[in-house]
């Protein structure tokens, strides 16, 4: 299963990059980037689609362009066939497939590929986390001050929440950064390109390969009440476990992490 989703990732990823910086109409684009959808997420989505059906016919799916398909599997493929579109639409290389497999609501399987960046993230419950192959880890990072934190809206129709959250963290981290690719952003935390990521009513397509990844590289993922992640749109805040509790307790101690 694990080599069938690097496949299928790698394919939808050759579709996207051969039409990558090719329209120019996608240029014109704009209004709320978490809401852009392009042609070519859907033919992504569709892509995938057909090719889980035909793998996996009795396994729910779920993805940002087609929504639920119920099966009643205990079994669900979790899905983003354009993770980072606003970026893929003003030609930003910062963009990826992601594909999770949920077990009773649980990742066991995580896969994200960057095509222009030619990478690909790849988690198996237990057996850790890789990208390119090669096994990676979390930072050892215990110093806020010395922290890069990763930040997005997620599916927030502003951006005030995430602002006020970004005001508090960033005085006391070394950078505070946006990617706008949730994939990548978890990805770059498992492998220490990042300390933490933390986003605000994020949909589980985007998020669900990278808890995995997080999880595997030795981190640690909570939405912002410190519960462990569940398959539905909420907060969620990646970290490499060193810093987890310091960033809450900033915001805790502010009261601004649950005001809308």
């Amino acid at each position: 299963m694990k080599d069938f989703t690097i496949n299928l990732t790698n394919k939808a990823g050759k579709f996207l990059l051969k039409n990558f910086r090719k329209d120019y109409s996608l240029l014109s684009i704009r209004g709320v980037a978490k809401e852009i959808a392009t042609k070519y997420d859907k033919s992504s989505d569709e892509l995938i689609i057909r090719s889980l059906e035909n793998r996996t016919p009795d396994y729910n799916i779920m993805t940002e362009e087609s929504g639920f398909r119920d099966k009643k599997s205990e079994y669900t493929w979790c899905v983003d066939s354009l993770d980072g579109s606003s970026n893929f639409a003003v030609g930003n290389p910062l963009f990826a497939i992601s594909v999770a497999l949920l077990h009773h609501d649980k990742p066991i399987l995580g896969i994200a590929h960057a095509p222009f960046l030619k990478e690909t993230f790849v988690s198996e419950e237990g057996k850790g986390t890789l990208l390119n192959g090669r096994t990676v880890h979390v930072s050892d990072m215990n110093s806020l001050e010395k922290s890069y934190i990763l930040t997005c809206e997620g599916k927030e129709k502003d951006n005030v929440r995430i602002s006020r959250i970004n005001s508090i963290i960033h005085p006391n981290v070394k950078d505070l950064k946006k990617l706008g690719s949730a994939a990548l952003e978890s990805g770059w935390v498992s492998c220490s390109r990042a300390d933490a990521y933390i986003t605000t009513s994020i949909d589980p397509w985007d998020v669900a390969a990278g808890v995995l990844f997080v999880e595997e590289a030795g981190g640690k993922v909570t939405d912002f009440e410190g519960n462990k992640w569940k398959p539905m749109k909420t907060d969620v805040f990646m970290s490499n476990g060193r810093i987890h509790d310091k960033i809450l307790g900033i915001l805790y101690r502010r009261n601004i992490l649950n005001k809308k």
